[in-house]
């Protein structure tokens, strides 16, 4: 190895330069998901001919065990396959599902997602972890870095959120692209970037040095026993059984009702039994951890309407006015946008507070984005005042609500992505990773329900009254964020002497 890890770690300036690396390689992958998920519900009600319910219900079980499936993906990473191994895996499942679905995405449509989703399970989490490890415990230079990641994560997501969803419509290169082939090549091009994001981490990763090696490498010093190569491809193989198994889950959806069920008190007693091995103090931080990853459930709950009720939103009751762009397209990577260039400022931001000593701990930070969360909700309640007789209202004045509630998501999601390597213990970094995904999972599930409730309340209704239904369901989800926000800033006392040294 060319570098030491004390090397890696001892970087001048803001950044690491090992994190554009990873950067870019998340970058390509989140252009597969996103494009991927910005798709789903529309191809589901327009192509697959389901009800808005059933869609929802059924994007709210696809999300789900894409970020379920974090969970094993980290633990696998953690014990056998070690980060590297376990994210190139992960890539080849999601090229494998998004050739499937660029074959034939009517007939194959559920296989294809089983692939995507248990792809996603293996690179997501350790890619993140591998981003924490460049960093020392308590470099206040992490946050900065991660919310830059996050920035490489949106770019990703922009250009696939857009790009795909507006192919599949044919606002885009409708041309050069016959009609019937439009959502083949449209799920197709997933696999076309995420093929590049593989590539150029086999490139750069000799920079990592010794992170994200497999354990009992022989360039680690962990005096473990190099595992098995048994081992390694029964993980290959055993993925490859959950494929069918996810297929058949996804696609009924009260199997995702039992699994849900069933998959987080399990995951709580095996994280009670293993904080029964550390000390007094790596357990109260573990204690911190699952505080952020209940609440964030909450957060991702509200904020994922997006690719699902809020879909349905864009499609019936938004114009154009905004540039003439597609209002779905807006939908999908309105965020994504705002992210890109609100990141690194944000970043620089808490560097600037930190060095005046100004800056907000991580639990205000968690309650901030509550709040902004609530208020964007609240804008998306207010665009029921815009609106014209047939329901139609302003593209523009939904993409300010977007904007206010990128400003909760940054105060939230990159902060939640290293407080969990701050607060977890060395050899449990990949599962607590796994749990903050999983967290989203939940938070993916109970989005598709609240989804579900909104379309059956507006059955046989005229557009308008369902603009206005959907209208009072964001005004009470803004409610709920807004409480939330102020139950964690009153309680950030008592979770910051978990914490203890963690900021």
């Amino acid at each position: 190895m060319n570098l030491t890890l004390d090397q890696i770690q001892d970087f001048k300036g803001k950044y690491p330069k090992q994190i554009w690396s990873l950067f870019f390689s998340e970058m390509w992958e989140r252009f597969c998901f996103y494009g991927m998920r910005g798709m789903l519900v529309f191809f589901m009600i327009s192509q697959l001919n389901f009800g808005e319910k059933e869609a929802n219900l059924q994007y709210g079980a696809t999300q789900a065990f894409v970020y379920a499936f974090t969970f094993i993906g980290g633990l696998f990473a953690d014990k056998i396959l070690g980060f590297r191994k376990s994210l190139f895996w992960g890539g080849l499942l999601m090229i494998t599902g998004s050739l499937i679905l660029a074959t034939d995405p009517h007939q194959f449509f559920f296989l294809g997602i089983a692939f995507t989703v248990v792809g996603t399970g293996f690179f997501k989490p350790n890619i993140s972890s591998m981003v924490g490890q460049l960093y020392k415990p308590n470099d206040s230079r992490a946050d900065a870095g991660f919310s830059l990641f996050y920035a490489g994560i949106n770019l990703g997501a922009l250009l696939g959120g857009y790009v795909c969803i507006a192919i599949g419509k044919g606002q885009l290169f409708s041309q050069v692209i016959p009609e019937n082939s439009r959502w083949n090549i449209a799920f197709g091009l997933a696999a076309v970037v995420m093929v590049i994001s593989l590539i150029n981490f086999v490139i750069t990763q000799k920079s990592l040095g010794t992170i994200g090696l497999q354990p009992g490498h022989p360039f680690l010093e962990d005096n473990k026993k190099r595992i098995p190569k048994r081992k390694e491809y029964a993980v290959y193989g055993l993925s490859l059984v959950f494929v069918p198994i996810i297929q058949i889950m996804v696609a009924k959806t009260e199997f995702t009702d039992y699994f849900m069920y069933t998959i987080g008190p399990l995951t709580l007693i095996y994280l009670f039994y293993e904080m029964t091995k550390v000390t007094s103090a790596e357990r109260k931080k573990l204690w911190a951890a699952l505080v952020f990853i209940l609440f964030s459930i909450l957060f991702w709950g509200i904020y994922e309407q997006s690719g699902g009720s809020l879909s349905i939103f864009a499609a019936k009751n938004l114009n154009n006015d905004l540039l003439g762009l597609d209002p779905n397209g807006v939908n999908n990577s309105g965020g994504a946008f705002f992210i890109i260039f609100l990141a690194p400022l944000i970043g620089l931001l808490w560097i600037w507070l930190g060095k005046r000593k100004a800056e907000p701990n991580t639990i205000i930070k968690f309650g901030l984005g509550f709040l902004f969360l609530g208020l964007g909700y609240y804008v998306l309640f207010a665009t029921k005042f815009f609106a014209n007789a047939a329901g139609i209202t302003s593209l523009n004045f939904f993409t300010i609500a977007l904007l206010v509630i990128t400003l909760g998501e940054l105060c939230l999601s990159p902060i939640g992505l290293s407080i969990m390597t701050k607060l977890s213990t060395k050899n449990l970094q990949g599962m607590m990773m796994g749990m903050w995904f999983l967290a989203s999972a939940y938070g993916q599930y109970v989005a598709g329900i609240i989804g579900a409730n909104m379309a059956s309340a507006k059955e046989g209704a005229t557009n308008l009254q369902s603009l206005i239904t959907y209208a009072e369901g964001y005004k009470q989800l803004g409610m709920y964020a807004m409480v939330a926000g102020i139950i964690l800033i009153v309680l950030s006392p008592l979770i910051k002497k978990l914490m203890q040294e963690v900021k």
